[in-house]
């Protein structure tokens, strides 16, 4: 591992955070299929700007994430671009597991008594890494879940698609901002596999490229564009002494 690279695994049931700079990617890669990856972002300049679903899928006119989507702030900045993408299909609708859906499912596992066999939800993960920097149950918001698929019936309800993720598969997010990234890997909220689905998640962190003007996701939606241009906007303002709302 040079010093420009990071690679590291994160465990079944466990969670992390790192502030990114912008103009570097990381690559998540599921070991052994079947995982899940709940996600947050925040703007660690201005911890109450945080990801916005709605507006993410709703801008860029789709109920799914793939390649060429980019990850949307509720300010109308862009933390990500999703700039690789195995799978065709990531939800950001689908929510967060919590204690008592786990509890009921599978059973209490502790870390204290079961190690990395413990049977911890997005939930909790999610508070425990948010403490690190200040943050709360207030400042949680709805979050993705890479790696995972839910349809929807004519009525409106949501499936689990089993099996949507096979061994290798992975996605590639180009920071676009400076983010504080949270994320755990507790299983999806509508998984009802027969057991707690303990799946590792590997995590590469590199360099970028330059963002061209042929870029596939500048140029993906005419709302990216847009934006991007909040972006560097934003940038402009700091680098000027200028507050850039």
């Amino acid at each position: 591992m040079s010093l420009s690279t990071y690679s590291t695994t994160i465990t079944p049931g466990g969670h992390w955070s790192l502030r990114l700079l912008r103009g570097t990617q990381m690559t998540l890669t599921d070991i052994e299929g079947g995982a899940n990856v709940g996600m947050l972002f925040y703007n660690p300049d201005n911890l109450l700007e945080k990801y916005n679903a709605p507006d993410t899928l709703k801008c860029q006119h789709t109920f799914k994430l793939t390649r060429g989507n980019c990850l949307y702030s509720d300010m109308g900045r862009i933390f990500a671009s999703i700039t690789q993408d195995d799978l065709g299909w990531h939800d950001t609708v689908g929510g967060n597991c919590t204690a008592n859906q786990v509890t009921k499912l599978w059973g209490v596992r502790d870390y204290q008594n079961h190690r990395n066999a413990w049977h911890q939800n997005g939930h909790d993960a999610f508070l425990v890494e948010l403490a690190k920097y200040g943050l709360g149950l207030k400042d949680l918001a709805a979050n993705l879940n890479l790696f995972s698929k839910i349809t929807t019936d004519a009525n409106g309800a949501l499936t689990f698609n089993k099996n949507h993720s096979s061994p290798g598969n992975s996605i590639t997010l180009r920071f676009e901002m400076n983010t504080l990234v949270i994320l755990h890997t507790c299983p999806h909220p509508l998984n009802t596999e027969e057991n707690y689905p303990a799946k590792p998640v590997k995590i590469d962190i590199s360099a970028a490229e330059p963002v061209m003007d042929d870029d596939y996701c500048l140029n993906f939606r005419p709302e990216n564009q847009r934006g991007f241009a909040n972006n560097q906007l934003y940038y402009l303002g700091q680098q000027q002494g200028i507050v850039a709302l």
